[in-house]
């Protein structure tokens, strides 16, 4: 019994300590900033217009501050995923009302972060049922710093207001408006608690900030992102739609089913080269000048906070 423990404890030890050498968050942490100093460090403009694209005739995206919109439409109500932040919740509401719709009755929360979920604040206390996965709604309910390498957001908890009144652990369904709206979690991807929703009727998906179509994705490691929960997530996604999908990211222009697919490649290419890095015993700063990302850079752009996250989340991982 005494050796069992011995060999235990030992290899505890060495364990800890290999996760304390290779498994680390990179650079320091960035200075926190409030929300009104992140935006300015961001330039976004509050008095920015909402934009709309029509999908099909009960299926809308809005284009404002923060992530992409969708908003469904129809006689049983008004239906959305993802609502921004209260500053621009007139200017939300004003679009929805020229498109025909009369008020918010159900808004999905992709997941918990400030600028997809922020506007539950305005929403909450009108009346609106909130509804995400359940790990969202318990990141809502304490304070988390989010690093996002150039800079990092401490993002205080949600008011109980704000709290998702419906959550679910894999998928759940909502028959609104004569069509099946879908909604599916398949582990950590950006977040610990994403959600896919898929409009039946109108063959769309929105996939939060687990697909970004505005440049290399943020994978929020430091709270339990994981960049083969993406590439899984998005695989699964694909596995549950077809070649005519319309595809919604959280940031960026409406894609489809190819870009989805291509994008996904993106991603497994860059972590089977990181991962042979890694196994190397390579630092972020020789990871970084390995340039994993090269062919891709010309259409994804920066690529500093995707290494640094996805070299986070796959060190993480590894037991030397």
């Amino acid at each position: 019994m005494r050796n069992i423990r011995a060999v235990s404890f030992i290899a505890f030890i060495t364990l800890f300590f290999s996760l304390s050498c290779w498994a680390h968050d990179g650079p320091p942490l960035p200075e926190n900033r409030d929300l009104d100093t992140l935006m300015s460090e961001f330039d976004w403009d509050v008095n920015m217009d909402i934009k709309t694209q029509k999908i099909t005739d009960d299926l809308y995206v809005l284009f404002g501050l923060g992530g992409n919109i969708a908003v469904n439409i129809g006689a049983d109500g008004v239906f959305i995923v993802d609502d921004q932040f209260p500053v621009v919740m007139p200017r939300i509401r004003k679009a929805i009302g020229e498109l025909g719709g009369d008020g918010i009755d159900f808004a999905v929360t992709t997941h918990w972060h400030f600028d997809h979920a922020e506007g539950n604040v305005a929403l909450g206390p009108a009346g609106t049922w909130l509804i995400a996965h359940e790990n969202s709604r318990e990141m809502m309910k304490t304070d988390h710093v989010i690093n996002l390498v150039v800079t990092a957001y401490e993002q205080e908890a949600y008011p109980e207001t704000a709290w998702p009144d419906i959550t679910f652990d894999d998928d759940m369904q909502f028959h609104l408006n004569g069509q099946t709206i879908e909604l599916m979690h398949f582990g950590p991807a950006h977040t610990t608690g994403d959600t896919a929703v898929i409009f039946r009727g109108s063959n769309a998906v929105h996939l939060g900030d687990v697909f970004n179509n505005a440049g290399y994705p943020f994978i929020d490691a430091g709270n339990g992102g994981d960049l083969d929960g993406i590439i899984r997530f998005c695989e699964k996604t694909l596995s549950n739609i077809d070649k005519d999908t319309v595809v919604i990211p959280g940031h960026g222009p409406v894609a489809d089913y190819k870009t989805l697919s291509a994008y996904v490649e993106m991603l497994s290419t860059v972590r089977d080269r990181m991962v042979v890095l890694i196994d190397e015993r390579k630092s972020l700063e020789e990871v970084y000048a390995a340039r994993p990302t090269a062919d891709f850079d010309a259409t994804f752009g920066d690529n500093t906070g995707f290494i640094n996250r996805a070299y986070m989340s796959l060190t993480h991982k590894r037991t030397y």
